[in-house]
């Protein structure tokens, strides 16, 4: 019989593919980033480089998938899909969090696969700030990493989903002084990770202090997990947390701000997600100043009908960022970084107000 939270997990991927879960009013704000066309390429499109370094790996282009899922049996059949594509293609893959291996260990499986069938590709165990900060000894988290032989760890900030979720057990800034000792003695970088509701600049000054590696700014303008857990409230029929889902449904910094955001306030390297569906949203991350992007939902839905369609899904939007490089002078990634970029609407609005350089 599966356990609390076993069931919550599969509960998560059905929502997610039956249910409306992404923004309603809210975007990524990625739409306000305009990168200027260059009518003369710099170098022929078969020429163009997509590679990436990120964390002293190599990937083939600066694309991850994000934390999805892991704890149950389904869970497992996806995140093989996911770890075949990812190790073809030279990229990269978090698991969902693994607390239900802690307490289930015969559950480490449906995550240990995805080293299986991924032996080179860059692997991201994951736990939740809640349960570092309630004192989760290293050793757990130590075995978290060894489970899925990890390249790193990110620790996943989920507060919203804490209030909004029947089981939660919102933490508070005790996660903090206990994430310094994580950095300090855990063998891997650690990456802090936000859900679906941004990172600010004041955030990433705390974090960049205890010595996180990386931002995973998770903006809003994606999923919403306030949505997810609204769904699943409504189907227990706990009105009160539907109603929280419900109000804070849009809740969060767009996606484009929080990258301004943490660029702005910390040396750190980002990935940029949250509503991430294209190469041209790629794009659009990499030339405001992060250094990957990783997508979830989509995937998600491509890896339901096997790894011929997550293939075929991260291959288009490598050919999207291919394009994207090409049409504004670029060579490479990294040139992108260079590219003339012009902020309209709310987003230029948001720079002015809360980004100092």
């Amino acid at each position: 019989m599966a356990g609390e939270t076993e069931k919550r997990k599969l509960d998560h991927i059905r929502i997610c593919l039956e249910h409306e879960v992404e923004a309603r009013h809210v975007s990524t704000w990625l739409e306000h980033v305009w990168l200027v066309h260059s009518a003369v390429p710099a170098a022929d499109y078969e020429e163009i480089d997509t590679r990436a370094c990120f964390l002293g790996h190599e990937f083939a282009a600066p694309l991850m998938v994000s934390a999805i899922t892991g704890g149950a049996e389904e869970a497992a059949r996806i995140n093989a899909v996911i770890a075949e594509a990812v190790e073809e293609l030279g990229l990269g893959m978090g698991v969902g969090s693994q607390r239900a291996a802690l307490e289930k260990p015969e559950l480490a499986r449906t995550f240990r696969v995805t080293r299986e069938k991924a032996p080179t590709a860059f692997l991201v165990a994951n736990i939740g700030y809640s349960e570092v900060a309630r004192g989760l000894p290293l050793k757990a988290l130590e075995d978290l990493v060894a489970m899925i032989e990890a390249d790193a760890l990110a620790v996943h900030l989920n507060p919203l989903q804490e209030v909004v979720q029947a089981e939660g057990r919102p933490g508070g800034p005790a996660f903090l002084d206990r994430l310094a000792e994580i950095t300090d003695r855990l063998d891997v970088p650690v990456i802090a990770k936000e859900v679906g509701c941004g990172i600010s600049a004041e955030v990433a000054k705390a974090l960049e202090a205890r010595g996180v590696a990386a931002i995973d700014v998770a903006g809003a303008g994606g999923t919403s997990w306030a949505a997810v857990e609204h769904h699943r409230a409504l189907e227990i029929g706990d009105a009160l947390r539907a109603r929280l889902g419900r109000t804070f449904w849009d809740w969060g910094i767009p996606t484009a701000a929080s990258i301004l955001e943490v660029v702005s306030a910390t040396e750190l390297p980002v990935i940029a997600s949250g509503g991430i569906r294209t190469g041209l949203d790629v794009a659009k991350c990499l030339a405001l100043g992060a250094s990957m992007a990783a997508m979830a939902l989509p995937v998600l839905k491509a890896a339901v009908r096997g790894t011929e369609a997550v293939k075929a899904l991260l291959r288009a939007v490598i050919e999207e960022l291919r394009a994207v490089l090409f049409l504004t002078g670029c060579r490479s990634v990294a040139d992108l970084a260079e590219v003339p970029v012009v902020l309209t609407g709310p987003l230029a609005d948001w720079r002015k107000e809360r980004v100092r350089k």
